[in-house]
């Protein structure tokens, strides 16, 4: 099996744009042994829905720093039994359907942000019908100011999978014990490899577990896109796989 990850295209034939915004997410934290300040903005699940809470515990899972780690360990345990199993819950994961304003014109597959796919219901039908695995699409929150605005679909897309350790730095050191943020960055997409031994046999698009802004699509998942002439703004680099 063929991997290959999403990236955008430098000159898009469509002019989608949306902000970035919703409702719900893990506050972001200050470590208290590696005293980094940080969260991730990738690490999003919109099924989750956190209405159920009180008011003022939902006021609790916003975009703000929480100094106090005990109590973001807390807000974390809290929705882990919400969403699906395994799953790391990283500082900033998001929760509910992406809100906001949006404007230009959206294709069949939307990557305006490299961490984030949309797609119109149709396309997301189709590509099922053809038997892709894992392609879970959650209606968006997002406003146009135009009649008859496309219906949006984001695809929450399962951390699986990791690079091999070929492509990392040797001298990377360990992550931190407490909050586990790696101290070095994903290596250009030219150098990416992927670790044979982690990748999923049951989904056919999801992102990285080590690196979740980076978006895998399995040649059966490529042929399809292709196929059915969904490729518009979106390319797809293959990625060289190796054993453990």
């Amino acid at each position: 099996m063929r991997f290959y990850s999403l990236e955008d295209v430098p000159n898009p034939r469509n002019s989608a744009y949306y902000t970035d915004e919703r409702k719900w997410g893990l506050p972001g934290v200050h470590c208290p042994v590696c005293h980094a300040i940080w969260s991730t903005a990738a690490d999003d699940y919109p099924s989750v829905d956190l209405s159920h809470l009180p008011s003022r515990e939902q006021e609790k899972y916003s975009a703000r720093c929480e100094d106090d780690y005990a109590e973001f360990e807390r807000l974390r345990e809290q929705v882990r039994p919400l969403v699906p199993p395994g799953v790391h819950l990283w500082p900033g994961s998001g929760f509910g359907p992406l809100t906001g304003p949006a404007r230009g014109i959206f294709g069949p597959l939307t990557l305006a942000h490299p961490w984030r796919l949309l797609m119109q219901r149709e396309p997301l039908e189709r590509l099922r019908a053809e038997g892709l695995r894992g392609l879970k699409g959650c209606r968006t929150q997002l406003r146009f100011r135009k009649k008859n605005p496309p219906e949006l679909l984001e695809m929450e897309l399962l951390p699986r999978g990791r690079l091999h350790p070929d492509c990392l730095p040797a001298d990377r050191p360990a992550p931190c014990p407490k909050c586990e943020r790696k101290g070095w960055t994903r290596p250009p997409a030219s150098e990416l490899i992927l670790d044979g031994a982690t990748l999923p046999q049951d989904l056919d698009l999801f992102r990285l577990e080590d690196f979740l802004t980076t978006i895998i699509g399995t040649e059966r998942f490529v042929d399809a896109v292709r196929r059915l002439g969904y490729e518009l703004d979106l390319s797809f680099r293959e990625l060289p796989v190796r054993g453990s």
